[in-house]
């Protein structure tokens, strides 16, 4: 029985903050505790990393398990810590070197039969991560965003059992290549008309401050109850920024 770490990143707002995930694994009646102020999607994270390790071919500890995020008064949202909390037990039971999570940040979400999958936020969370850790694991969806930060090696793998063989000394994972466009009759969805501001009919000081915070490169803040239109307004905002 002992004690590991690995890496993630929690996301306040846009601001990216370095969350040591630790594992340690205790005689005692089975059991999987997580502390650190995880919200609801976190605590589920027990119940998928478990089938996610065992449907990727390794054993699960049969003992009591706790795992502890750090800082732990930094509240954690969503599910991008699967893939650290994965490797963290798998080290602490000694499936992985202790050492192998070192210098690694992992961000992704687990599903059941161990695919990685992608998770928002990626770009401020490498911004985070970069003093810390040189290399960067996620999704393979998520490689072409983590990419945009300089300095950093992203891996970006397709399941669980690619990054355990990575880690145990075998070759890096290599995302799946994109397959290329067919002759077929293209999807009703790849013909979707994206949400554009003109679609907004009315709202008009609403329209305004989005156009004024577009033309001027402004923070802009959406308070309102639910239904005032506050995601319609903020998913067409990209439609009337300036090109880069």
């Amino acid at each position: 029985m002992s004690l590991a770490r690995a890496f993630s990143v929690a996301l306040v707002g846009v601001k990216g903050h370095l969350i040591e995930v630790e594992a340690d694994i205790a005689n005692g009646l089975p059991a999987t505790i997580l502390v650190g102020l995880p919200d609801t999607a976190l605590r589920e994270a027990r119940d998928r990393i478990r089938a996610a390790i065992v449907n990727s071919g390794e054993s699960w500890p049969n003992s009591k398990i706790t795992v502890g995020l750090s800082p732990a008064s930094l509240p954690k949202r969503g599910s991008g810590f699967d893939l650290a909390i994965a490797v963290a037990v798998l080290a602490a039971d000694d499936s992985l070197p202790l050492t192998a999570p070192a210098g690694k940040m992992f961000l992704a979400e687990l599903g059941l039969d161990g695919r990685l999958r992608p998770v928002p936020g990626v770009l401020p969370a490498v911004v985070a991560a970069e003093p810390g850790s040189d290399t960067v694991v996620v999704a393979a969806q998520n490689v072409a965003e983590a990419a945009l930060v300089p300095g950093v090696r992203v891996v970006g793998a397709a399941t669980l059992a690619e990054v355990i063989l990575w880690l145990r000394g075998g070759p890096p994972p290599t995302p799946p290549a994109s397959e290329p466009p067919s002759d077929g009759p293209v999807p009703a969805l790849a013909l979707a008309k994206k949400p554009d501001l003109s679609e907004v009919l009315g709202q008009a000081e609403a329209r305004m401050a989005v156009e004024i915070c577009a033309a001027g490169g402004h923070h802009l803040s959406l308070p309102g109850p639910p239904g005032a239109g506050k995601t319609m307004l903020a998913e067409r905002l990209p439609t009337i920024l300036p090109r880069a």
